[in-house]
This record gives structure tokens, sequence and C-alpha cells, in this order.
């Protein structure tokens, strides 16, 4: 399964059993005060470091107990912390989530831990097919480094099921996103961008439970969120089941510059009944 970020696919055809629909003018995009503010004094956090050392994912995840702090903080933690602004309320201390295949947390890229992990999921032609992202690790230390450098509305996080990486997440606001030009969005929506990196985690129902997991996170750990929405393309059949399977609803079509997508939301009003 993979949902790309960017909106550069082919246009698909419309299946016969999703009838294209135009979005209502029942929602506004209202942003709080408290956003644009973010937006415009957040400005730029800095670059991220491209030399961070190697370290083991699994004894990484947890905290820098005995780390010297008299130089200043840990690269890593920099990183952390300029993905953790206010307009996604601090994905990197979001608690795991229990799933039938195991604990399940978000941990936000450190480029130099996880680039060449997802460099070799990107180069997967499943992946490659919707993200658009093969090629050197420098095509996707750019794609994550816009997100790095950018104002906090986007986070680039592996899914790690019992301490294992296994997939990828982009965890963003659909509210600021050029994505909300193509619907009527609501302040706070909150987007998921994802891919699935081993062949032994596709087709087993694993997507949408972890679909299902970082919906519910969203919802937990955002209360002003009330709809977390996707736009996996059209022809991207497995990922419009597993967000269906996940209760999200099927919405609209809707055109996006490179890719007719399926517009799917998960209300937080009905999240305890799909």
């Amino acid at each position: 399964m993979s949902i790309h970020p960017d909106h550069r696919h082919d246009l698909g055809t419309t299946p016969a059993d999703h009838p294209s629909a135009e979005p209502t003018g029942d929602d506004t995009l209202d942003l709080r005060v408290d956003d644009l503010v973010a937006l415009l004094t957040g400005g730029r956090r800095g670059t991220v470091p491209d030399t961070v050392p190697g370290t083991d994912l699994g004894t990484d995840l947890g905290t820098d107990a005995g780390t010297d702090r008299s130089a200043g903080p840990h690269p890593d933690t920099a990183v952390d912390s300029r993905l953790d602004g206010d307009l996604l309320d601090s994905v990197a201390s979001w608690a795991p989530a229990d799933t039938r295949f195991g604990s399940f947390r978000l941990v936000p890229v450190r480029p130099g831990r996880d680039l060449p992990l997802l460099t070799r999921w990107m180069n997967d032609p499943a992946v490659a097919a919707f993200w658009e992202l093969a090629g050197p690790e420098t095509v996707t230390a750019d794609h994550v480094r816009a997100q790095h450098e950018g104002d906090g509305r986007s986070v680039p996080c592996l899914g790690v099921l019992d301490s294992t990486p296994m997939s990828y997440f982009e965890i963003y606001r659909a509210d600021l996103d050029p994505l909300a030009r193509a619907y009527p969005a609501r302040p706070h929506d909150t987007g998921i961008h994802l891919l699935l990196g081993g062949v032994a985690d596709r087709g087993r129902g694993v997507g949408t439970a972890l679909l299902r997991a970082v919906a519910d996170l969203v919802l937990d750990h955002r209360p002003r969120c009330t709809r977390v929405v996707a736009e996996p393309d059209i022809r991207n059949t497995p990922s419009v089941s597993a967000f269906l399977s996940a209760g999200f609803r099927y919405a609209a079509e809707i055109d996006l510059p490179d890719k007719r997508a399926a517009l799917m939301i998960r209300d937080r009003a009905l999240r305890h009944v799909l």
C-alpha cells in the first residue's frame, strides 16, 4: 500500500461503484488566529543536520538518559523539536497504540538514521508507482528535508511495530495544505500519507489496522481536529479499500494537479460507529 503526498499521478478512470461526487459547501476554511500567528512567526526552524551518527532504532526510541548535555542539545533532539510545533500538537510525544498486530507508534524521521531505509522503500516498484520518489538517496533526502525545513505543517514519521520500523507516515495539516483548495476544508483537518515498507506486511490487513490506529492517535492527541482525511489515487484500489475498512468514508472524487483522488474522511463523531 502506498499513498503519495505530492499529488503527482496520472489521472485514473472513475470506478463504476464510486460515482463522482461534488463536495458540498457546508464546510469553510476558517483559520484560527493562533494558527495564522504560528505560520507567520514560526518561520524556518533551521536545517536538518546532514551527518547525524547512525543509531540502532530499536535502542534509540527511548530517552537519552546518560547523554552528556553540557555541549548543548543532541542533534537528533534538535530535529525532533523542529517537528513538534503547535501546528500538529507534538507528534513525537504521542503514546503508542495497540493493534492486533502489536504495539505501534509514530517516530519522527531522523535523516542520519533513517534515509537508507526510506530510500530502499521508495525504490520498491509498488511504492514508486505512486510516490514517484525512486532514485538515489538524495531524492528521498530532498523530500524529507522540505518537511523538516518547513513551518511544521507536515511531520514525516517511521511507523514502528513492536520496535521494528515497517512503514512511513506523513501527518500533515490538510487545512493548511494545497489539498484544501480541492475540497471544503475545516480548521485543523489532519491528513495522512502512508506506505508499507515490507512486502510481507501488504495484503493481510496491516495497512487497515495502522490507518485506524493512526487516525485514533490523531483524534486522541489533537482535540481541535474533527476529521482525519486522506487522498489516495483513485486507481490505488487496495489503499481505498483499506481506508474504508479503517472507518473512513468515501466523500468525493477530487482533481489534484497530477491525479484524480478519492477523498476519504474519518469523522470524530463517527469514530466509534465505523
